[in-house]
């Protein structure tokens, strides 16, 4: 056998492992992550409805300072899109309000083209805790095809840390 074969079975060998593994692999994620921010209800859900805020806590956002964005409708309102191109580590692709509940959610969907196409959810909400606090619950779900689900074997943990730093960061900024 020459090294040629050898290489090309042991290559071909992975990709086999890979396909295999990603038939027993879930297909989805749905992660949730909470904080509790000293600030009162409606000054925590009054920076949160404008998506342009999220720029200033969300991990994914400050990760790229030169990325370029642009901007569709009426930020606050259902149907405002935020689009984005930036470094490997932030990607390209757009984020748009769905719903907005008053004072308890903003419901987004996230549509990413690089580096490769997936559609989630990604939502925002807020309940008081007492005048004084509010808590803030983060989610993001999506589900990925076959055989992409294998990155979900190393990603979803990623997703979790970024989202935590992300409400950390949303915490510091509303508690100044």
């Amino acid at each position: 056998m020459t090294m040629l074969t050898t290489i090309l079975l042991v290559i071909a060998s992975i990709i086999a492992l890979v396909l295999i593994v990603a038939l027993f692999t879930k297909k989805g994620y749905d992660i949730h992550c909470e904080i509790t921010i000293d600030a009162p209800l409606q000054k925590v859900f009054d920076y949160l409805k404008y998506i342009r805020n999220w720029d200033t806590f969300n991990e994914r956002a400050v990760a790229d300072p030169s990325r370029i964005n642009e901007f569709k409708g009426t930020d606050g309102r259902v149907g405002f899109i935020s689009a984005w191109r930036g470094n490997k580590k932030v990607g390209e692709g757009e984020k748009e309000i769905i719903n907005i509940v008053e004072g308890k959610i903003i419901e987004t969907e996230i549509r990413f083209v690089k580096p490769f196409a997936v559609t989630g959810h990604t939502n925002i909400g807020t309940e008081a805790v007492s005048e004084k606090q509010t808590k803030v619950t983060s989610s993001n779900a999506s589900t990925l095809k076959y055989p992409l689900n294998f990155m979900l074997l190393f990603v979803e943990k990623g997703i979790a840390k970024d989202m935590e730093i992300s409400l950390a960061t949303l915490k510091d900024i509303l508690e100044k």
